[in-house]
């Protein structure tokens, strides 16, 4: 009788715990009532879906649980079951294409939706109830409880996307799938795959075999992107990669059962010298170029306008470029799907084309006296090509200039105005700003972080709004973040770069605007931190940074600080000690004393030290006047 009542003490407890424990989910769902109890996972416990189309899901959930729990779990068609996915046999409207309830109880729990992809993204829900060892892909050790829950969840915006440059550098047909799978488990469902660029050409083409033969591969060098030295003539070209054709179908395949599109990046006319070193004849100089391996080929001038000192640029008067291109997107509308390819558009250099007589020839059969009309004409030409074969063009906001067509879709990255220009004059918008989206950006201090031309807190994405003032937001499409590559020679620092800005985007644009919440969601965060840790992913700790700025008063000099993490302390020297929680601790803005100071300053949280120490001389701090 006695050892009955502990267990019935023990159940309650565990009960009222499951009950009132934080659930930790990113991104947030729509909505959640938390119940009393929890179901535990056992090797008995059942999987069952209904209809054949939710099959792929119920077996992709049952491989899941297996690794880590050490069970033999099989999916199988059922009415019933201690794990159910449900396909609705009538639509509910309100969860549309990717909505989904979940309902767990003691007994079991059910998933339903209206489509697979919902039944999906039902799971990845799921799975985030389950302790964090369910991320292990080796056996763990865990209670495999699911709290008592009933959840309706549905996306704010139908584009939730990551863009991965692998132009810069190449990652191999394995790690694309890996990036794949840890993006739908934060319910993206747009991969945006930038193939080609001056750094190399990454996609089979069998009409023109030099794209891949001579474009793919670049001379090998190390050091910081953009100061290395030129290629010189007769070097070998030994590194990069290319994905054959037949490695895109795999990859296509792979994403489509992960209920992800694969947008493709054809980057022209600009970025395009991996293809001129394989086709020099379809630049303005036909001068012989090289495949580039991270040299500085030009000058920017701080308000947006540059110049290439090397020829990155097809020529819009030639006809071979057209025929070329069409051979291009011939074969890439073949291989992907989707509605959209995405022709670039952006940073072209127009030059060349200033200085060459077809192109003047173009203009004045255009009858227009402004070069920047070329690519106008350029993009409308690729407009019709692509519609030919079922395509619709996508470009980056740079396509604005020179007019396109209404139905041509922008992605809007200098900022938000563009997005804002082209939604009013009636385009779909995927807006992917570098003041909120730009994940190659440094994500904490530059002292301690690579340092890259600009800065992006982890913070600032997540207080990213997609629809701006005074747009209608049938236009706004969604967004996505963009992963440039310069910086990122590796898989494991692409995990370092994406996460968790794209966790705080992932609630973007995904969750309701109304339900934002940056304590709350800092929370989760470090919850998912451990799940990354138990999985082996890597992922950026800046958040506990402190951010260091200052302020002119007068002649004065002002140390202004703060911190992403909601409750950390920030202690701080002058004085050339190390300073610790008992050094003056950072309350106000603070005037810093004359002299060759250096500024040391460390977060502390419940008395004990977090994140990297930051220390800055007097100089550097002076630098930071207006961060």
């Amino acid at each position: 009788m006695k050892k009955l009542l502990q267990f019935l003490l023990l159940l309650t407890a565990n009960m009222v715990l499951a009950q009132n424990a934080p659930l930790n989910l990113i991104p947030q769902p729509v909505e959640i009532q938390t119940l009393a109890g929890a179901f535990t996972l056992i090797k008995t416990t059942t999987i069952g879906y209904s209809g054949t189309e939710a099959k792929p899901v119920a077996e992709m959930l049952a491989q899941k649980l297996n690794a880590p729990t050490g069970y033999s779990l099989i999916a199988k068609q059922a009415k019933a079951a201690n794990l159910l996915l449900n396909l609705n046999t009538k639509p509910n409207d309100r969860l549309g294409k990717e909505g989904y309830t979940l309902e767990a109880t003691t007994k079991g729990v059910t998933i339903t939706a209206n489509q697979p992809a919902g039944l999906f993204y039902g799971v990845q829900t799921l799975l985030q109830l389950l302790p964090k060892e369910i991320e292990s892909n080796t056996l763990a050790k865990a209670s495999w409880s699911i709290p008592a829950v009933r959840i309706t969840d549905f996306p704010r915006f139908g584009w939730r996307g990551l863009m991965l440059d692998v132009s810069r550098h190449f990652f191999t047909k394995a790690e694309i799938k890996q990036y794949i799978d840890e993006m739908v488990r934060y319910k993206f469902n747009t991969f945006h795959w930038h193939l080609t660029d001056d750094q190399g050409w990454r996609i089979e083409i069998k009409s023109l075999p030099k794209l891949t033969e001579v474009g793919a591969w670049r001379a090998e060098r190390h050091g910081h992107f953009g100061d290395r030295a030129d290629v010189q003539a007769g070097e070998k070209a030994t590194v990069g990669g290319f994905y054959t054709q037949d490695d895109i179908r795999e990859i296509v395949k792979y994403a489509a059962e992960r209920n992800v599109t694969i947008v493709p990046e054809i980057d022209v006319p600009g970025h395009s010298m991996a293809a001129l070193a394989a086709y020099p004849e379809l630049s303005c100089t036909d001068q012989k170029v090289f495949v580039d391996p991270g040299t500085d080929f030009s000058e920017w001038y701080g308000n947006g306008t540059f110049k290439m000192k090397v020829e990155n640029t097809l020529n819009p008067s030639d006809e071979k470029v057209y025929e070329f291109l069409d051979k291009v997107f011939t074969e890439v509308a073949q291989l992907f799907p989707n509605q959209y390819i995405h022709v670039g558009g952006d940073e072209c250099y127009k030059g060349y084309w200033k200085e060459d007589a077809g192109c003047q020839a173009l203009m004045k059969k255009l009858g227009t006296h402004h070069v920047e009309d070329l690519q106008g004409y350029f993009m409308g030409r690729l407009e019709k090509m692509l519609a030919a074969k079922g395509k619709k063009l996508l470009g980056w906001d740079e396509i604005l200039e020179g007019g396109i067509s209404p139905g041509a879709t922008v992605m809007s990255w200098r900022g938000v105005k563009g997005g804002i220009e082209a939604a009013q004059l009636g385009h779909e918008v995927v807006m992917t700003p570098t003041t909120f989206a730009y994940l190659d950006y440094t994500q904490g201090d530059p002292t301690v972080d690579p340092p890259i031309y600009a800065r992006l807190r982890c913070q600032k994405s997540y207080s990213f709004e997609p629809v701006p003032d005074g747009v209608d937001a049938k236009y706004i499409l969604g967004g996505q973040g963009n992963l440039w590559t310069e910086q990122t020679p590796t898989y494991r620092y692409l995990e370092y770069m994406t996460y968790p800005r794209a966790w705080a985007l992932s609630e973007v644009y995904w969750s309701q605007k109304k339900d934002k919440n940056w304590d709350s969601f800092a929370k989760r965060m470090e919850v998912h931190f451990q799940r990354s840790d138990m999985a082996g992913k890597n992922y950026s700790k800046a958040v506990y940074d402190p951010i260091v700025s200052t302020k002119k008063d007068g002649e004065k000099l002002v140390l202004v600080m703060a911190s992403e993490m909601p409750g950390l302390d920030l202690f701080y020297s002058f004085d050339d000690t190390m300073p610790d929680d008992h050094s003056a601790k950072y309350a106000s803005p603070v005037t810093l004393p004359e002299g060759p100071i250096t500024l040391r300053v460390q977060a502390y949280r419940g008395g004990a030290p977090i994140g990297h120490l930051i220390t800055l001389k007097r100089e550097e701090l002076e630098k930071r006047v207006g961060w």
